[in-house]
């Protein structure tokens, strides 16, 4: 199979698939729904495997767009996003066999839209030209907001998670749009080659950068645009929660490798720092969130704003390295930015999905709900805790590795560096510390807190395990999770073709070896597969030592004096998270509200008393709120020049005209 017979599929198949849905009945509905998006996926996958393989394809087609040619360009930065949008679309159109069938049937639309949204997402990257890569952008976001409001009559919430998203996502492309168009005005031509090879004044590259990077980061989830994400990805359904959290935000990760590394060719050391910057602010301000959350799925959204923030963060040390002249900590950086953004689509699509089985069987998100799942559900609690061990950074999961090779290029930076890099470098790896630390009380959290303990809810304690084709997506996830943490140097000569397209920072695979992960270049190696034979080894040994050391007796547990374990007596998420709430309470400044019922016969006595504590999301009530009064303000004028007067209109539009005209005269 060639490239560009694979992209065919994607089209044709994600084409009859989402026709075959929106006209069957509901009992075949999410068997083609998901049959087709595994299709889609796969298709997507071959796609990727090929062009990170060393293949390249390329075409056009005259006149499919307006005032514009479609075109499609496929290197080995495009494949490595085609293969990550592909591996969580097989897992996800798996899973969405069990998840809409009987007894949570879903709407059509949903299911429809669902390989269509797919399909969007895997050719955004293999867009050749401005004009493609923005109409297939537009379709992906459309897609993804349709998808986000499927549950709007069963959810106000989901109505105004669905308004913040497509509010979000159009001023994101606005920005693109902008910035893209100035650049093909400049360059003298659309396409990605035209584009390399212009020679721009500094002012407009730098303009550029920054409105496309306002535009991905809005996508991407970075703070302060980040507002969206923990709305729409709690009320979407599970598989499309997913899509979105593994595959979709990393578009945004690939349209500023593509637009600052590739087609810019680099820039100044400020971009990089600025990049730097928002993704350690948006690292620490997501773990922080995701750490007082009590919605499950909330949880995981503010928890892939943290992890793009640490891949933004490898980013932006890279660029810094690569505008330096260091390219050998710049190829070190970027492959662990790629390299956690493909783990990163590995565990959060198991999160997720957890997620989802836990919804479905009990309808509930809220952690101080839930609890003794393992064992009413263990399969699911079981991947899901592979899941949380990735998520959380430690060993011997698939995210300790990639922050491991984060942690090692900015310690290398180091040594002879400027003032700059000498100030950044250690700032950096303090984020990467803390939010490691915070990313694992995060994740005891949601392990401890929703699955194990009693139930602290009917729904709980009357849990079922969900249906086999989803438990076999979650499997099918966390075998991948397991892969990306014990073979990582396996992806060497991968990550070696995707920096490849990077001009600046080309310098061969930074890692090599066999069971040893080793850095090229500088001194660093690590075993995961040898940490993860001594964790056994050790597990083995405690094992065998308690069975046979110690005489066993079974009594009753000390429980403050009493002889019955109530689910009252057990932590919930919200105590739980309430020591790191009172620690950084300055950042998220709870609301705490006590209501005191007395017995009507005396007001001494003292019936029930009720605790609750809210954690608003700070920046969004600092920076939003002046923004929607003055959107509000200017609708208001508007409003009162649409005054029925053709005159008006006329003289409206004519200034308009002037004032464009004189702009394009003064910048041209």
């Amino acid at each position: 199979m060639t490239i560009g017979w694979a992209l065919l599929g994607v089209l044709v198949v994600a084409g009859l698939g989402a026709l075959g849905a929106f006209s069957c009945g509901p009992r075949r509905r999410a068997l083609i729904a998901g049959l087709s998006t595994l299709a889609v996926g796969a298709l997507g996958v071959a796609a990727g495997l090929l062009a990170l393989a060393g293949r390249t394809f390329s075409t056009t087609i005259p006149a499919l767009l307006p005032l514009s040619e479609a075109s499609i360009a496929v290197d080995a930065l495009s494949g490595v996003f085609c293969l990550l949008i592909g591996g969580v679309a097989v897992v996800a159109g798996i899973y969405c066999v069990g998840y809409f069938g009987a007894g949570h049937a879903g709407s059509r639309s949903a299911q429809g839209l669902l390989p269509l949204f797919v399909a969007a997402m895997i050719l955004v990257p293999v867009a050749g030209n401005v004009t493609t890569f923005l109409v297939l952008w537009e379709l992906m976001a459309l897609a993804s907001l349709a998808l986000v409001l499927a549950e709007h009559r069963l959810r106000p919430a989901v109505r105004e998670a669905g308004v913040w998203y497509g509010a979000m996502t159009h001023a994101g492309l606005v920005a693109i749009l902008l910035g893209l168009a100035l650049f093909a005005s400049k360059a003298g031509g659309e396409s990605f080659d035209a584009l390399r090879g212009a020679d721009l004044p500094e002012t407009s590259r730098s303009i550029i950068f920054i409105l496309t990077f306002v535009g991905f980061g809005s996508k991407a989830g970075l703070v302060p645009l980040h507002v969206w994400l923990p709305r729409a990805h709690p009320e979407a359904p599970s598989p499309v929660s997913a899509l979105m959290s593994a595959a979709m935000v990393k578009l945004g990760l690939y349209g500023v490798l593509r637009v600052g590394l590739d087609l810019l060719g680099g820039g100044p050391r400020w971009w990089w720092l600025l990049v730097l910057i928002v993704g350690g602010v948006s690292a620490l301000y997501g773990v922080l969130q995701a750490s007082v959350a009590v919605d499950l799925k909330r949880l995981l959204g503010y928890s892939t704003t943290e992890n793009l923030g640490l891949i933004f963060l490898g980013v932006g040390a890279g660029g810094m390295f690569a505008a330096g002249g260091n390219r050998t900590l710049a190829s070190l950086l970027m492959a662990a930015a790629v390299l956690h953004a493909l783990n990163h689509a590995g565990f959060k699509t198991l999160l997720f999905l957890g997620a989802g089985s836990v919804l479905r069987s009990t309808g509930v998100r809220d952690l101080d709900s839930l609890g003794g799942l393992v064992s009413r559900m263990p399969a699911t609690a079981a991947l899901f805790g592979v899941g949380a061990l990735a998520a959380a950074a430690l060993p011997p999961g698939n995210g300790f590795v990639s922050e491991w090779l984060l942690v090692q290029g900015l310690i290398h930076g180091l040594p002879g560096a400027d003032a700059v890099v000498a100030v950044a470098m250690p700032l950096a790896v303090g984020v990467v510390a803390l939010t490691a630390g915070l990313g694992v009380a995060t994740f005891v959290k949601a392990f401890g807190v929703g699955f194990l303990a009693r139930p602290r809810s009917e729904s709980a304690a009357s849990a079922t395990e969900s249906p086999r084709s989803m438990r076999a997506a979650m499997l099918l996830a966390a075998v991948v999770c397991v892969g990306l943490a014990v073979v990582p140097a396996a992806l060497g000569p991968m990550l070696a073709q995707v920096l490849g397209t990077l001009p600046t920072v080309r310098d061969g695979s930074p890692v090599r070896g066999g069971v040893t992960l080793r850095l090229t270049g500088i001194q660093g190696s690590m075993s995961p597969l040898l940490i993860l034979a001594g964790l056994l080894a050790v597990a083995l040994v405690v094992v065998a030592l308690a069975r046979r050391g110690l005489p066993r007796r079974t009594s009753l547990v000390w429980g403050c004096g009493g002889t019955r374990l109530d689910p009252r007596m057990e932590y919930t998420a919200t105590s739980f998270a309430e020591p790191l709430t009172r620690v950084f309470d300055d950042v998220l400044r709870p609301e705490n509200d006590v209501d005191v019922t007395h017995h009507a016969e005396s007001q001494y006595l003292i019936e029930s008393v009720q605790y609750r504590q809210r954690v608003d999301d700070r920046l969004e009530a600092a920076l939003y709120p002046p923004v929607l009064a003055a959107g509000n303000k200017l609708g208001v004028l508007i409003g009162r020049l649409q005054n029925g007067s053709t005159h008006r209109y006329l003289a409206l539009g004519l200034a308009g005209l002037i004032t464009v005209l004189v702009v394009v005269g003064l910048t041209a």
